[in-house]
């Protein structure tokens, strides 16, 4: 899905395609209500609007959000798309599915970028600036039986996402990976992760999960549809 991509928004990339092919398991209701978090140039959002969903999504970035917006219009998609911090545009709603393709990029300032391109990748000093947000405020925007589907680095820490799902009450696990070589960014920060003990020494790839998290009232754990395939994404930008 070729998309309309203003400098400075992030490009539909190999994170997004997992998260799409993720996406297109789930069993999603016609009018099922679902919101896209960082949404970028809105794909997420307009894959689910395809299947009939009330789709949102939400940016922090202007240019996003106005991407985002001409890009359901040219696909004749309706999307309500929002401007703000992660979910607090939608503060007091609840959705059935969200999906979340946030910054995690460890970066050498251990502050999120306030504008330019790095403001799409950078997340602090272990690339959990937006992670851990995600995980505590999700309870908070998931429906009764509500699934989270959030894709990350391994350079980001799985298993403290999983465990930061855990505390916040969701069953999570990682339904999704795949290896890939470090884009321009992580290769160009190759040496200061080895400084940090974030990778060995001489590594040069990176694995990426989607994980996928119930707000269940009980133990039982629904399961994503086996039979579809995701909209495979662009890959015309700046990898992470």
């Amino acid at each position: 899905m070729t998309m309309i991509r203003p400098h400075g928004v992030y490009a539909p990339q190999g994170d997004t395609a997992l998260l799409l092919e993720s996406l297109a398991r789930e069993r999603l209701a016609r009018g099922a209500r679902t919101l896209d978090l960082c949404t970028g140039t809105g794909v997420l959002a307009i894959a689910a609007a395809r299947r009939g969903a009330r789709a949102t999504a939400a940016d922090i970035a202007p240019a996003a959000v106005t991407a985002a917006r001409r890009n359901a219009r040219l696909r004749r998609c309706r999307v309500r798309v929002l401007r703000g911090d992660l979910a607090a545009p939608v503060a007091g709603e609840r959705f059935d599915l969200v999906t979340a393709n946030p910054p995690y990029v460890p970066a050498p300032s251990p502050d999120a970028p306030v504008s330019g391109p790095a403001r799409a990748w950078d997340a602090g000093h272990d690339g959990r600036l937006l992670l851990d947000r995600i995980c505590r405020d999700a309870p908070a925007v998931l429906a009764p039986d509500g699934v989270l589907l959030l894709v990350q680095s391994s350079l980001s820490g799985v298993g403290d996402t999983l465990a930061a799902l855990d505390a916040a009450g969701l069953r999570a696990r990682v339904v999704a990976s795949r290896e890939q070589p470090f884009g321009p960014v992580m290769t160009a920060r190759a040496d200061w992760f080895e400084a940090r003990g974030i990778v060995a020494p001489g590594t040069r790839t990176e694995r990426l999960v989607v994980i996928r998290a119930v707000h269940a009232a009980d133990a039982r754990m629904a399961r994503p549809h086996p039979g579809r395939r995701a909209v495979p994404a662009a890959h015309d930008g700046p990898a992470r």
